[in-house]
């Protein structure tokens, strides 16, 4: 059995983990906590989308309430729509970046937002603990459809850009939406910003034309139709839209951590002021913001989008997100947004007027590596523990497992909370630098 249940709702293998009972019952669950009232419900382009929303909408109306159907919706829509509807939460039908035999259940609470960690907890132990409510004939909810999610979503995108300024530029963009939700949308976007378009793997058919993460070796196909059109820009969108990679002018994949940073640079430049982004996002966030000096501060926090969004809310920063292409502009709307991502970017290169390699060769570069360890949790312990004990000059920070930043780079050591491994991520401006800081910490096991 292959399920998985988080901050980010619940995902499983389709015929195997992934049921229709199951969907029902966290809806109901879903239903139950939010002791009825309108529910948005939407979903992705996977082939399974509809069973799944079927028997979620089925578990949400036995709690008494009633759902609006979007129909296919990208997760920042949807967001979107539980705001602009005044909906007491969301509910998206995805599994992000992973495989289409794979599909999930993301809540969004009343402010569009994931739900944090306690609010998931309560959810999940209404299910749990069968405590889930089904009302009797006369108080099981009703549905009703809305399919204006792409235009108010794209309204909102327009509202906080200079489109006329992006609109002079006349900008080349290849687009690929892995046949996801986030086609019709993204393309609506750009076409409004004055964007001449080639748009690949358009069709919401849900059969991904490659692997859905957003990674170099997965978007080869982007890199040669950027650089085959002359195009001034490449976009990856993953199945949900809530992620954005980046392929500059030449036809070089730059990096989702780029995606971020760009839009910070943008942002900060225009609104000083503060961002947030977790323990595991590349330092170049910092260098920008050091960069611009006043108040553009860099709050870190713990790994998940819930905690970035906290941080955006209790410190009024202007922008934040993670470094896997999650860029959040509270403006639009507070979950990962690709959408946001595509206007900021096209924005920085309207007033910039250069190429985007240019851009990008005058930006800090790092170096980042990514290990796993499988360890006991008591082996963990005493891991972590020598760490502590080792950061000899280094700034440390325990909000997340832990993170060392000396000032040659920085390593973030993260236990699993689901599996007995603990994750190491360490960044340096070369990847001897950041290997060797990586070695140092591992050889503390």
């Amino acid at each position: 059995m292959s399920l998985m249940m988080s901050v980010s709702g619940v995902r499983g293998v389709i015929g195997d983990s992934m049921t229709p009972n199951l969907a029902a019952a966290m809806g109901a669950a879903f239903g139950t906590y939010l002791r009825g009232g309108p529910v948005v419900l939407g979903m992705d382009s996977r082939p399974s989308g509809e069973m799944v929303a079927s028997a979620v909408k089925a578990g949400l109306l036995s709690a008494g309430c009633h759902v609006v159907e979007l129909g296919l919706a990208t997760t920042p829509g949807t967001a979107v729509m539980v705001t602009e509807l005044g909906a007491k939460g969301g509910v998206v039908i995805t599994a992000s970046h992973n495989p289409v035999i794979w599909n999930g259940i993301k809540f969004l609470t009343a402010s569009g937002r994931a739900p944090s960690a306690q609010i998931a907890e309560q959810i999940f132990a209404i299910h749990r603990d069968q405590r889930a409510r089904h009302e009797d004939v006369d108080r099981v909810g009703r549905s009703e459809r809305d399919l204006s999610t792409c235009d108010r979503h794209v309204a909102r995108v327009i509202r906080v850009v200079d489109a006329a300024a992006i609109r002079r530029r006349q900008l080349k963009v290849v687009l690929d939406s892995v046949n996801g939700a986030g086609g019709a949308s993204g393309r609506t976007l750009l076409e409004m910003l004055g964007c001449k378009v080639v748009h690949i793997n358009a069709d919401p058919t849900g059969h991904f034309a490659h692997p859905p993460e957003p990674t170099a070796e997965n978007l080869v196909s982007l890199c040669e139709a950027v650089k085959k059109n002359g195009a001034d820009i490449g976009f990856a969108q993953d199945p949900d839209a809530d992620r954005l990679a980046i392929v500059d002018n030449s036809g070089r994949y730059i990096g989702e951590e780029y995606t971020l940073a760009l839009a910070a640079k943008f942002v900060l430049s225009k609104s000083p002021g503060a961002a947030a982004a977790n323990l595991s996002t590349s330092r170049m966030i910092d260098d920008i913001a050091s960069a611009l000096g006043g108040p553009c501060a860099v709050y870190r926090t713990a790994v998940g989008e819930a905690n970035v969004v906290d941080a955006i809310s209790a410190r009024k920063c202007v922008i934040g997100g993670e470094g896997n292409g999650g860029v959040i502009d509270p403006r639009v709307v507070l979950v990962r947004d690709s959408l946001a991502s595509m206007g900021l970017v096209l924005g920085l290169l309207a007033e910039d007027w250069r190429p985007l390699s240019a851009i990008v060769d005058e930006m800090p570069r790092y170096v980042m590596v990514k290990q796993k360890y499988e360890l006991t949790r008591e082996q963990i312990n005493v891991w972590m523990q020598r760490v502590r004990l080792d950061t000899h000059g280094g700034r440390l920070s325990d909000v997340d497992g832990l993170r060392i930043d000396w000032p040659e780079g920085w390593v973030h050591v993260r236990p699993s909370n689901t599996e007995p491994i603990a994750r190491v991520i360490s960044e340096a401006a070369d990847e001897a630098t950041a290997l060797a800081l990586a070695k140092r910490v591992a050889d503390l096991r």
